[in-house]
Protein backbone atom coordinates (compact mmCIF):
# COMPACT_ATOMS: atom_id res chain seq x y z
CA UNK A 1 0.00 0.00 0.00
CA UNK A 2 1.30 3.48 -0.95
CA UNK A 3 2.04 5.80 1.22
CA UNK A 4 0.35 9.41 0.38
CA UNK A 5 2.38 12.15 -1.66
CA UNK A 6 4.24 14.57 0.99
CA UNK A 7 3.05 17.76 -0.15
CA UNK A 8 5.29 20.07 -1.66
CA UNK A 9 7.49 22.60 0.32
CA UNK A 10 5.60 26.35 0.24
CA UNK A 11 7.14 28.45 -2.27
CA UNK A 12 8.64 30.85 -1.28
CA UNK A 13 11.23 33.84 -2.88
CA UNK A 14 13.43 36.68 -1.99
CA UNK A 15 12.47 40.59 -3.35
CA UNK A 16 14.83 42.18 -5.16
CA UNK A 17 16.03 44.34 -2.87
CA UNK A 18 18.64 46.26 -5.23
CA UNK A 19 16.43 46.97 -8.29
CA UNK A 20 16.13 50.09 -9.86
CA UNK A 21 12.46 49.77 -10.70
CA UNK A 22 12.24 49.64 -6.96
CA UNK A 23 14.74 52.34 -5.79
CA UNK A 24 12.93 54.60 -8.17
CA UNK A 25 9.55 53.98 -6.73
CA UNK A 26 10.78 54.51 -2.73
CA UNK A 27 12.21 57.90 -4.19
CA UNK A 28 8.99 58.68 -6.41
CA UNK A 29 7.11 58.22 -2.59
CA UNK A 30 9.31 60.10 -0.44
CA UNK A 31 9.00 63.42 -3.24
CA UNK A 32 5.59 63.99 -1.55
CA UNK A 33 7.84 66.20 0.68
CA UNK A 34 8.00 69.00 -1.46
CA UNK A 35 4.23 69.61 -0.83
CA UNK A 36 5.66 71.47 2.41
CA UNK A 37 7.71 73.71 0.63
CA UNK A 38 5.30 74.76 -2.00
CA UNK A 39 2.26 75.54 0.39
CA UNK A 40 5.02 77.61 2.86
CA UNK A 41 5.98 79.63 -0.39
CA UNK A 42 1.94 80.05 -1.40
CA UNK A 43 1.32 81.34 1.92
CA UNK A 44 4.02 83.61 2.06
CA UNK A 45 2.39 85.30 -1.21
CA UNK A 46 -1.56 85.60 -0.31
CA UNK A 47 -2.74 88.39 -1.54
CA UNK A 48 -5.78 88.17 0.57
CA UNK A 49 -7.55 91.64 2.63
CA UNK A 50 -6.31 89.37 5.72
CA UNK A 51 -2.95 86.74 6.32
CA UNK A 52 -3.67 83.39 5.28
CA UNK A 53 -4.22 81.40 8.57
CA UNK A 54 -3.52 77.56 8.47
CA UNK A 55 -6.00 77.10 11.65
CA UNK A 56 -9.05 78.74 9.47
CA UNK A 57 -8.01 78.70 5.91
CA UNK A 58 -8.69 75.50 3.42
CA UNK A 59 -6.03 74.19 1.93
CA UNK A 60 -7.83 74.10 -1.26
CA UNK A 61 -7.97 77.99 -1.17
CA UNK A 62 -4.47 78.20 -2.13
CA UNK A 63 -5.18 76.67 -5.38
CA UNK A 64 -8.22 78.93 -6.48
CA UNK A 65 -7.51 80.72 -9.66
CA UNK A 66 -9.53 83.74 -8.95
CA UNK A 67 -9.47 86.30 -6.38
CA UNK A 68 -12.81 86.93 -4.75
CA UNK A 69 -15.11 85.73 -2.91
CA UNK A 70 -15.60 81.63 -2.93
CA UNK A 71 -18.08 80.03 -0.66
CA UNK A 72 -18.13 82.86 1.85
CA UNK A 73 -14.47 82.98 1.98
CA UNK A 74 -12.02 85.80 0.98
CA UNK A 75 -9.84 83.87 -1.53
CA UNK A 76 -6.72 85.37 -3.70
CA UNK A 77 -3.70 83.19 -4.04
CA UNK A 78 -1.25 84.52 -7.09
CA UNK A 79 0.91 81.66 -6.84
CA UNK A 80 -2.07 79.05 -7.34
CA UNK A 81 -0.11 77.79 -10.36
CA UNK A 82 2.49 76.71 -7.41
CA UNK A 83 0.10 74.94 -4.95
CA UNK A 84 -1.76 72.99 -8.26
CA UNK A 85 1.33 72.06 -9.59
CA UNK A 86 2.85 70.85 -5.84
CA UNK A 87 -0.55 68.42 -5.41
CA UNK A 88 -0.05 67.17 -9.47
CA UNK A 89 3.50 65.93 -8.71
CA UNK A 90 2.56 64.42 -5.29
CA UNK A 91 -0.14 62.60 -7.01
CA UNK A 92 2.64 61.08 -9.56
CA UNK A 93 4.99 60.37 -7.16
CA UNK A 94 2.32 58.26 -5.19
CA UNK A 95 1.01 57.38 -8.70
CA UNK A 96 4.62 55.89 -9.62
CA UNK A 97 5.32 54.24 -5.59
CA UNK A 98 2.02 52.31 -6.10
CA UNK A 99 2.94 51.07 -9.61
CA UNK A 100 6.98 50.51 -8.82
CA UNK A 101 7.12 49.16 -5.66
CA UNK A 102 6.60 45.05 -5.63
CA UNK A 103 3.77 43.55 -3.49
CA UNK A 104 6.74 41.20 -2.55
CA UNK A 105 9.00 44.28 -1.45
CA UNK A 106 6.17 45.72 0.78
CA UNK A 107 5.26 42.41 2.72
CA UNK A 108 9.18 42.52 3.91
CA UNK A 109 9.57 46.32 4.76
CA UNK A 110 12.03 46.16 1.80
CA UNK A 111 14.60 44.03 4.07
CA UNK A 112 17.31 41.94 2.25
CA UNK A 113 17.44 38.61 2.59
CA UNK A 114 13.73 38.41 3.87
CA UNK A 115 11.58 35.74 2.14
CA UNK A 116 8.07 36.21 0.82
CA UNK A 117 5.61 33.74 1.04
CA UNK A 118 2.46 34.57 -1.55
CA UNK A 119 0.68 31.60 0.16
CA UNK A 120 0.16 33.64 2.94
CA UNK A 121 -3.07 35.26 1.97
CA UNK A 122 -3.39 38.01 4.57
CA UNK A 123 0.21 40.00 4.11
CA UNK A 124 0.23 39.62 0.36
CA UNK A 125 -3.50 41.04 -0.08
CA UNK A 126 -2.56 43.52 2.57
CA UNK A 127 0.59 44.98 0.44
CA UNK A 128 -1.87 44.73 -2.70
CA UNK A 129 -4.52 46.88 -1.33
CA UNK A 130 -1.36 49.17 -0.04
CA UNK A 131 -0.45 49.39 -3.71
CA UNK A 132 -4.09 50.26 -5.22
CA UNK A 133 -5.02 52.50 -2.07
CA UNK A 134 -1.73 54.56 -2.76
CA UNK A 135 -2.47 54.89 -6.13
CA UNK A 136 -6.14 56.10 -6.02
CA UNK A 137 -5.17 58.63 -3.05
CA UNK A 138 -2.05 60.03 -5.86
CA UNK A 139 -4.86 59.83 -8.42
CA UNK A 140 -7.37 62.23 -6.29
CA UNK A 141 -4.44 64.61 -5.32
CA UNK A 142 -3.91 64.73 -8.98
CA UNK A 143 -7.20 65.57 -9.83
CA UNK A 144 -7.30 68.26 -7.07
CA UNK A 145 -4.28 69.87 -8.80
CA UNK A 146 -6.32 69.54 -12.05
CA UNK A 147 -9.33 71.33 -10.73
CA UNK A 148 -8.82 74.02 -8.62
CA UNK A 149 -11.58 74.25 -6.13
CA UNK A 150 -13.19 77.42 -7.99
CA UNK A 151 -13.79 76.16 -11.86
CA UNK A 152 -17.58 74.77 -10.86
CA UNK A 153 -16.56 71.11 -10.91
CA UNK A 154 -17.84 68.65 -8.10
CA UNK A 155 -14.38 66.24 -9.28
CA UNK A 156 -12.29 68.66 -7.13
CA UNK A 157 -14.18 67.62 -3.74
CA UNK A 158 -14.11 64.08 -4.91
CA UNK A 159 -10.37 64.15 -5.79
CA UNK A 160 -9.88 65.44 -2.01
CA UNK A 161 -12.14 62.64 -0.78
CA UNK A 162 -10.06 60.41 -2.68
CA UNK A 163 -6.66 61.42 -0.94
CA UNK A 164 -7.95 61.15 2.19
CA UNK A 165 -9.87 58.26 2.38
CA UNK A 166 -7.44 56.01 0.33
CA UNK A 167 -4.21 57.66 1.92
CA UNK A 168 -5.59 56.66 5.47
CA UNK A 169 -6.76 53.31 4.81
CA UNK A 170 -3.46 52.35 2.70
CA UNK A 171 -1.27 53.90 5.89
CA UNK A 172 -3.16 51.75 8.41
CA UNK A 173 -2.87 48.79 5.72
CA UNK A 174 0.82 49.53 5.59
CA UNK A 175 1.55 49.94 9.55
CA UNK A 176 0.03 47.10 10.84
CA UNK A 177 1.95 44.90 8.02
CA UNK A 178 5.42 46.42 8.95
CA UNK A 179 4.73 46.51 13.42
CA UNK A 180 7.77 44.30 13.45
CA UNK A 181 9.61 45.37 10.48
CA UNK A 182 10.60 48.63 11.28
CA UNK A 183 10.36 50.84 14.27
CA UNK A 184 8.68 53.36 12.08
CA UNK A 185 5.87 50.77 11.37
CA UNK A 186 3.68 52.42 14.02
CA UNK A 187 4.48 55.98 13.01
CA UNK A 188 3.12 55.23 9.91
CA UNK A 189 0.07 53.39 11.58
CA UNK A 190 -0.69 56.71 13.77
CA UNK A 191 -0.58 58.42 10.88
CA UNK A 192 -2.95 57.00 9.22
CA UNK A 193 -5.40 56.75 12.50
CA UNK A 194 -5.19 60.15 13.10
CA UNK A 195 -5.99 61.23 9.30
CA UNK A 196 -8.79 58.64 9.64
CA UNK A 197 -10.05 60.29 13.02
CA UNK A 198 -10.29 63.64 11.55
CA UNK A 199 -11.77 62.48 8.36
CA UNK A 200 -14.71 60.82 10.02
CA UNK A 201 -14.94 64.22 12.26
CA UNK A 202 -15.48 66.52 9.62
CA UNK A 203 -17.64 64.05 7.69
CA UNK A 204 -19.66 64.27 11.35
CA UNK A 205 -19.44 68.29 11.96
CA UNK A 206 -19.51 68.90 8.65
CA UNK A 207 -16.66 70.91 8.76
CA UNK A 208 -18.45 73.41 10.95
CA UNK A 209 -15.69 73.86 13.63
CA UNK A 210 -14.26 76.27 14.93
CA UNK A 211 -10.55 75.56 13.26
CA UNK A 212 -11.60 73.90 9.66
CA UNK A 213 -7.96 74.75 8.20
CA UNK A 214 -6.56 72.35 10.93
CA UNK A 215 -9.08 69.89 10.78
CA UNK A 216 -8.37 69.91 7.23
CA UNK A 217 -4.33 69.49 7.90
CA UNK A 218 -5.35 66.40 10.26
CA UNK A 219 -7.18 64.64 7.42
CA UNK A 220 -4.19 65.18 4.48
CA UNK A 221 -0.94 66.14 6.42
CA UNK A 222 -0.12 62.45 8.00
CA UNK A 223 -1.09 60.54 4.98
CA UNK A 224 1.82 63.49 3.38
CA UNK A 225 3.78 62.73 6.22
CA UNK A 226 3.26 58.61 6.80
CA UNK A 227 3.66 57.79 2.70
CA UNK A 228 7.27 59.88 3.03
CA UNK A 229 7.77 57.93 5.79
CA UNK A 230 7.31 54.81 4.12
CA UNK A 231 9.44 56.03 1.12
CA UNK A 232 12.33 56.64 3.42
CA UNK A 233 12.69 53.23 5.06
CA UNK A 234 12.19 51.48 1.70
CA UNK A 235 14.91 53.86 -0.09
CA UNK A 236 17.17 53.82 2.98
CA UNK A 237 17.20 49.92 3.26
CA UNK A 238 17.39 49.80 -1.03
CA UNK A 239 20.19 52.39 -0.59
CA UNK A 240 22.42 49.79 2.02
CA UNK A 241 21.44 46.94 -0.18
CA UNK A 242 22.85 48.36 -3.67
CA UNK A 243 25.76 50.02 -1.58
CA UNK A 244 26.73 46.41 -0.18
CA UNK A 245 25.82 44.66 -3.88
CA UNK A 246 28.31 46.90 -5.48
CA UNK A 247 30.96 46.62 -2.61
CA UNK A 248 30.80 42.63 -3.40
CA UNK A 249 31.04 43.40 -7.19
CA UNK A 250 33.92 45.27 -6.84
CA UNK A 251 35.56 42.96 -4.22
CA UNK A 252 35.47 40.18 -6.07
CA UNK A 253 36.88 42.30 -9.35
CA UNK A 254 40.04 43.14 -7.63
CA UNK A 255 40.62 39.56 -6.71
Amino acid sequence: MRSAPTPAPAVAYLPDTASTRQYIGAWSVLSVLQYFVAETAVIGAWGGPQPYDRRTGYISDLGALNCGIYDGRDVCSPLHWLMNASFMVQGLGMLLGALLLGSGLLCVAARAGARVQPERRKPWLAAIWVRILTGTAGAGTLIVGMVPEDVGSGWHFTGALMYFMAGALALLLLGALWLRQTPLGWFVLVCGLVSLAALVTGGLTGMDVPEPGTLERLMGYPVTVGVAAAGLVIAQRLHRHRKERRGRVTGAARA
